[in-house]
Formats: structure tokens, C-alpha cells, sequence
């Protein structure tokens, strides 16, 4: 017996079965989704799963859009992931004692003899410091697998990436994790100025872009230059060199708490100018107190309060507004967005002083946003984020790392763009034959189920096999809007693996 055709006959019929149980599930349900209502959908989350589909049934596009922005979409996670998550120390450590921690094993290496030991002790402390770099980045990914706000875990991968951060220079991969979860996720959907505010006063980025050296009589304006030309302003925008240099002189002074012991005493006229939240310190001994002018507004010196205004002043500019716009447009609807979009995301932002969640509602109420379906490659995150959701619909996993090799892969990992521009948003950076290939492979992996998703580390259990694509998500979502192309490709996979590597590497679904 021919074994291709038996495997083929068997797809047919599962094929058949499945095509008439939508239909049954659906009976009961709220009116068919239109094709419109299912691309809005693959843009508002990374892509699609079951539990999105079903929200979207019973409350509209509207009522799904209202629910995200205003942040009321809070199921839990499923208990496994929980359950992964709280094992990261890097997730349930405060920053402070992690970089204690870390501070003292420091310590304690360099008092160690050179010798075998040594070598030793240094390589347990790069393994553990690298673990804390991975488990950040497994957070990132598995919250946006299985949250449940997926606009929000768009913006929250899209922000880490406008305030890129590199885990490679010094401490940033202990703090990483801090980033994420107090300087991004709380402001994700919030006033981007908060949100501005938050990624300065964070430990990594006050570390990445050198403010913590920044002081009086040793100004460093690499950050300036960033928050004004890659955070906020864009390249263009009408600032000098001087502005740079009179916003470094307004950031000095703000870096982090010394953490070698010793009692910091200040006059009290200083000390009342010192602010102190977390790992972050506002010391007013390394701040210049002499009055600024920047973006043609005065700024006189009084100390932390000289930070603020400026972010206020930033963030107010039309400029801004335009720049932030224009990126956000770039990520969620087309490589050159419609420039009529992007001015009228722009004035909602002025409008409502840097509001994030009703620019977003601009954006995702435009028509723009549908006509442009299809038309957005996927970056690598956005894939191995969507494949995964996809493939495996809410089935909890229990190894992360695969996902994390992935990206490596692919060449975007997670806090890893060493130039703090953050990864390139348009197509051309993705869509090499290289990538290509790559993503092929990491598509078969998925696909085939030999992947150790759900192989937890240390355990030698397999995982469950190969992922069932055709279910009733896949007949209701997907097989209609399949082109022809695609549809004759899957017709000729000679087995299931082969079906879900050819549909997951196919432009129907790298394109959104």
C-alpha cells in the first residue's frame, strides 16, 4: 500500500469531520465574523488563538477594543504558567537585593586567589547572572503567549523596544527584568510622559545610556542625546546640540543608589532636594544647579523638579506627538503608514497630553488599519510569538528557552540590540533568504512538535507531540481567507507535521 496516500486519505477525512464540527459549535453563537472583523483581530493580538476569538464573538470589535484600553481583560494566566513564572527569581527578587547580591559574589571573586577555584566561581557567577538575562526574556514571551490582553502585550514588547535596553553592558541583564515589569508594563496603555519618566528613573536604562555617571563637572550626554532623537523627538525634529547639552546638565544628578554600605549625609537644605524610589536616587550633590534653556523655554535650577518640567516639555512638542505616532503606525499597520493616520494619531496625542490608550483607539478604529490587512510582515518576535500561540492555543508550556533560542536564531533576541536605536520595524530587515530559511526551520520545529516546549528543563519526559492547527479556530479564522497558493501547498503535505510547517511558514500567516 502506498503509505503517502494512506496519510493523505487520513488528512481528507479528519479534514472533513473537522469542516462540519465549526458548524455545530458555532450554531449557538452570535452572528458569523466578517473577514474585516478577523484581520482587526490579527493586528489587535499576536495573531490569533481561541480564547481572543471567543472574546471577540461575545463582545465586538468595539466592546474587545474599550475592554483592552481601559485595561479590564485580566483572566489569569493558565496555573502552569503562573507556576513558571514565580520560579524566576529574576521576576519574584526585588532589584535591590539582586543587584546586592550580585555586588557581593563581585566581591567575594576578586578576594579569591587566582587558580582553579577562581576560574570556577567566576564561570557560577556568569551562569547565574546569564539566567536572570533569560528568565527576563521568558517573561516577556510567555506573557505575550498567554495574556490576555494581547493589545497590551503588543505595546509592551513595542516599548521595551522604543526604550531599547542591552542585557550585554554591565548590570542591565540583572535589572532587565526589573525594567520590564515596573517601568513598562504599568505604563504601557498610560500617559506617555508617565511612561517617559518611568524608563529614566529605571536602573537599566540609567546604566545603558551612562545618566548614572552623569554629573556636575562630568556631564555625559549620551542619554540627552537618546531620550530627544530615539525616545521622543526623532532625528529632524529642530533641537540642537545645545538643547542635548542643556538636558544633560538637567539630568545630572539622577542615578542610582550606592549600595556599598556606607551612610550617605546630607545638610538638610540637600537633603530635602533628594529623591529616593527604589534603586533610583536624585542626588543633589552631582547636580548642576545653574539655570537652563532648553527647547527655547527657561529652566531654572532647583533640582529634581528641573527633570520633570523637561519631560513635559518634551513630550508636549508636536514632534513628538508626530514621531511617536508615526512608530507606532509603522508597528501595528504598514512599513510606510498613511501619513492622514499618522496626523490624526498625532493630534489625539496632543489632545489628550500624550494619552496612549486613546491613540491607540485612533489607530484601531481606522480605516487605514483594514485596508492595509495582509500587508504587514511579521518581525521575528511577532512570529515565534503567533506560531506558538497558534499551534499550541493556550496548551501551557514548560520550557521557555526554546522560544528564546528561536529569536537568537532569528537575530532579534530580546534585549539585545546592542545600539539602543531598538530593532529595525520594517519588512526589508526580516525578509532576507537567510531569515527565511531560518524561519522555515523554526516553523518544521513547531510544526513537528520535536521542540522541547514542553520538556521542563532538567526532565527527560517528551512532550505531547506534534500540534492538531486543524481545529475549529483554524476552520472559522484561517481556511477561508487561505490563498490559493497557500491552499495548494497544504493539499500537498504528505502529513500532519508537514501541513503545520507549510501553513506556518506560509505568507498568509507571515503577513498580517
Amino acid at each position: 500500500m502506498h503509505v503517502p496516500l494512506l496519510i493523505k486519505q487520513a488528512l481528507s477525512r479528519t479534514a472533513c469531520l473537522l469542516l462540519i464540527l465549526p458548524t455545530l459549535a458555532l450554531a449557538s453563537q452570535p452572528a458569523a465574523l466578517s473577514a474585516d472583523d478577523i484581520a482587526w483581530l490579527r493586528r489587535d493580538g499576536f495573531d490569533l488563538d481561541a480564547a481572543n476569538l471567543k472574546r471577540l464573538h461575545s463582545l465586538g470589535r468595539q466592546g474587545l477594543l474599550e475592554a483592552q484600553l481601559a485595561d479590564r481583560i485580566n483572566d489569569p494566566l493558565p496555573a502552569p504558567i503562573n507556576d513558571l513564572l514565580r520560579s524566576y527569581p529574576a521576576l519574584t527578587t526585588p532589584a535591590a537585593e539582586l543587584l546586592q547580591n550580585y555586588k557581593e559574589r563581585q566581591e567575594q571573586l576578586k578576594a579569591l586567589p587566582d587558580g582553579d577555584a577562581k576560574i570556577a566561581a567566576r564561570k557560577a557567577d556568569q551562569q547565574q547572572a546569564n539566567a536572570l538575562a533569560e528568565q527576563a526574556r521568558a517573561g516577556v514571551l510567555l506573557h505575550a503567549i498567554y495574556g490576555p490582553n494581547q493589545l497590551k502585550e503588543q505595546l509592551v514588547v513595542f516599548w521595551l523596544n522604543h526604550f531599547s535596553v542591552f542585557q550585554g553592558k554591565g548590570q542591565v541583564r540583572i535589572l532587565s527584568a526589573d525594567y520590564v515589569e515596573n517601568a513598562i508594563r504599568p505604563h504601557a496603555l498610560g500617559r506617555f510622559q508617565d511612561l517617559l519618566l518611568a524608563t529614566l528613573k529605571s536602573p537599566a536604562m540609567l546604566q545603558y545610556l551612562d545618566n548614572a555617571q552623569n554629573a556636575k563637572g562630568k556631564v555625559n550626554e549620551n542619554y540627552a542625546r537618546e531620550l530627544m532623537e530615539l525616545h521622543t523627538l526623532g532625528v529632524g525634529a529642530g533641537y540642537s546640540q545645545q538643547d542635548v547639552q542643556q538636558l544633560a546638565l538637567i539630568l545630572t544628578g539622577a542615578g542610582l543608589t550606592p549600595l556599598d554600605g556606607r551612610p550617605q549625609n546630607f545638610p538638610p537644605r540637600l537633603q530635602a532636594l533628594r529623591v529616593q524610589q527604589g534603586l533610583f536616587q536624585f542626588n543633589p550633590r552631582r547636580h548642576d544647579f545653574s539655570d537652563k534653556l532648553l527647547l527655547g523655554q527657561p529652566v531654572k535650577g532647583r533640582g529634581f523638579d528641573e527633570i520633570t518640567q523637561a519631560v513635559e516639555l518634551i513630550t508636549r512638542q508636536p514632534a513628538c506627538a508626530r514621531f511617536i505616532s508615526q512608530r507606532l503606525a509603522e508597528y501595528f499597520v504598514a512599513d510606510s503608514p498613511p501619513p492622514a493616520l499618522v496626523a490624526r494619531m498625532a493630534k489625539t496625542f496632543e489632545d489628550s497630553d500624550g494619552d496612549i490608550a486613546q491613540v491607540m483607539r485612533t489607530l484601531f478604529q481606522a480605516p487605514e488599519l483594514l485596508h492595509s490587512a495582509g500587508g504587514k510582515f511579521k518581525d521575528p518576535q511577532q512570529f515565534v510569538i503567533s506560531a506558538v500561540r497558534l499551534a499550541y492555543d493556550g496548551k501551557p508550556l514548560a520550557n521557555a528557552r526554546p522560544l528564546i533560542n528561536w529569536l537568537n536564531q532569528l537575530g532579534q533576541p530580546l534585549f539585545g540590540r546592542v545600539t539602543p536605536d531598538g530593532w529595525p520595524l520594517v519588512a526589508s530587515a526580516w525578509s532576507s533568504s537567510g531569515q527565511m530559511s531560518k524561519r522555515f526551520e523554526i516553523a518544521r520545529a513547531i510544526g513537528r512538535g520535536d521542540n522541547k516546549l514542553f520538556t521542563a528543563e532538567g526532565s527527560t519526559v517528551a512532550g505531547p507531540g506534534f500540534p492538531l492547527i486543524t481545529t475549529p479556530l483554524f476552520y472559522e479564522a484561517m481556511a477561508p481567507r487561505l490563498s490559493r497558493a497557500t491552499r495548494d501547498a497544504l493539499d500537498k503535505a504528505v502529513s500532519p507535521q508537514e501541513w503545520n510547517t507549510f501553513l506556518l511558514s506560509s505568507p498568509d500567516f507571515n503577513n498580517r
